[in-house]
């Protein structure tokens, strides 16, 4: 975030495999972490009238990710 680069560690679940289908075997992971805005320069914010921050101070990383076998043939 903001020209800033920095390790995180994600914690990432297998959510199955399997059959598709189309006819291709797939597996799927999930993953998520959470980086603290302030860490990469994010600072800026806005007060509520009701009280509180517009933004948190942690961002919420998610990611849903697919793998599709393929044949060595077609890796070739």
């Amino acid at each position: 975030m903001h020209g800033t680069t920095k390790p995180v560690t994600l914690q990432v679940d297998f959510d199955g495999g399997g059959a598709s289908p189309m006819g291709d075997e797939r597996i799927g992971f999930s993953a998520a972490t959470e980086v603290n805005r302030a860490d990469c320069g994010l600072t800026a914010n806005v007060a509520l009238e009701t009280g509180g921050l517009l933004v948190g101070k942690a961002a919420r990383i998610e990611l849903a990710v697919q793998a599709i076998a393929t044949s060595k043939a077609a890796v070739a």
